[in-house]
């Protein structure tokens, strides 16, 4: 059997929706005695007040602190007695879950998720100590010149009303304000089946895998669960806006440079991915990483990364340089931008990335995560579970005129929004 036959696909993965509108997928891999859950719903920090920001991102870390019928001490015996875990995050659009467990185990893991995910109690004691926890990250990240450069970009890049505006880990002023009613109260509007994927991979029969996961969660029902949101691209004038952050105490200073980028649905987000990779990811971190830190020497560090998720997510290029180097950095980097988006690739350029985009495959397939994470992906952003199947032929069908044209439609030198956190200079 060759690799490509062996590729998680519709025909070996399980596939059943439940009557509350949970979809669940199973993918057996014998070859490891472990198996891994992971899934997701619609509960992220798109579904809070601006006011109440990070409500959801504490919700989910304080799903596994007690339930009506376990407490704290309960629930985390059960899985570390057993060498299982079990681990829940809330991002913008979803609140996502994921746990590994010996296969004879599962049955504990699923219990578990469903008890934490319909039954919980946010005991007052561990929330506050989850809301202190959070807000000395917070203090801390705020002499953190990497994460200042990344805040100021997507605030200034996303209006206020915009929810890629903010954070999903909320600020000081926004978690001062919570309690734990306000937990409750996110609990119970929006934490519910309808929309929610559950993966299951490993050394477990995909059909016993959907039977356990179907007799845990079928009776689950909250009519009045709202829809899911969307989110659209923000109105911004094509001009560059320049956002310069003063951190004290600070030697180095970092750049994150920003434009709105494609959806994960797009049309065009895999040429725009192979872009991306030319630009700033492949080998030395594209052309960005050899001309601004290899050639002239301006950078520690310098990459791109495009964003790709359930909406108009950024399209950053990121840089670690010497404040005196700033400015040049920032020329540099829009020069590569530019000749990004107004010449062809190589041919060997793009023989070398689609290479590189086809041999990593394989490799994010190793583990039961790898493909449990693979198989979500397909099923959250509707992809098809023949997409992984059809990968390579996706990959080598993206021609030169294809990237040029992603380039062209996402990126602009002249309309980044740019970021700069570091010392203080020439009295700015």
């Amino acid at each position: 059997m060759t690799m490509q036959d062996s590729l998680p696909r519709a025909s070996n993965i399980a596939r059943a929706e439940l009557g509350n509108g949970i979809v669940l997928l199973a993918y057996e891999n014998p070859a490891v005695q472990s198996v891994n859950l992971m899934g997701s719903l619609h509960a992220g920090s798109l579904y809070e007040e601006s006011q109440q920001n990070g409500l959801a991102s504490l919700t989910a870390s304080a799903l596994l602190t007690g339930t009506r019928g376990r407490s704290f001490e309960q629930l985390h015996s059960a899985l570390e007695d057993n060498g299982a875990d079990l681990g829940f995050r809330a991002h913008v659009h979803k609140l996502g879950f994921s746990g590994k467990a010996l296969a004879e185990d599962l049955p504990l893991l699923i219990d578990v998720a469903n008890d934490v995910l319909r039954n919980p109690v946010f005991p007052a004691e561990h929330v506050e100590r989850l809301r202190g926890e959070r807000l000395t990250w917070l203090q801390y990240s705020q002499f953190d010149t990497r994460y200042r450069a990344s805040r100021a970009m997507r605030e200034a890049l996303y209006p206020a009303n915009h929810a890629y505006h903010y954070s999903p880990s909320g600020s000081e002023a926004t978690l001062a304000g919570l309690d734990v009613t306000d937990l409750a109260a996110f609990h119970a509007q929006h934490v519910g089946p309808r929309g929610m994927i559950i993966v299951v991979v490993g050394a477990v029969a995909a059909d016993e895998a959907l039977a356990l996961a179907a007799e845990a969660f079928d009776d689950w029902r909250k009519d009045d669960q709202p829809p899911a949101l969307a989110v659209a691209a923000p109105n911004r004038a094509a001009e560059s806006l320049r956002q310069d952050v003063y951190v004290p105490g600070k030697t180095q200073a970092d750049i994150c440079m920003g434009i709105v980028g494609p959806a994960r649905r797009a049309d065009d987000f895999l040429a725009a991915q192979l872009a991306n990779s030319v630009l700033g990811e492949f080998g030395m971190m594209g052309r960005i990483g050899k001309t601004v830190r290899e050639r002239q020497g301006l950078a520690y560090y310098a990459f791109s990364r495009l964003g790709g998720g359930h909406g108009p997510e950024p399209w950053t290029i990121s840089a670690g340089v010497n404040p005196d180097n700033v400015e040049r950095a920032i020329a540099s980097i829009r020069s590569e931008i530019q000749r990004l988006t107004s010449e062809l690739v190589s041919k060997d350029d793009l023989a070398d990335n689609q290479s590189y985009f086809t041999g990593r495959m394989p490799l994010q397939l190793e583990s039961n995560e790898g493909i449990a994470s693979r198989i979500h992906s397909m099923e959250s952003y509707g992809l098809g579970l023949d997409y992984l199947a059809s990968y390579a032929q996706r990959v080598q069908s993206i021609d030169r005129d294809a990237i040029l044209a992603a380039a062209r439609r996402y990126l602009s030198a002249d309309n980044m929004v740019v970021a700069v956190a570091g010392p203080e200079q020439n009295g700015a």
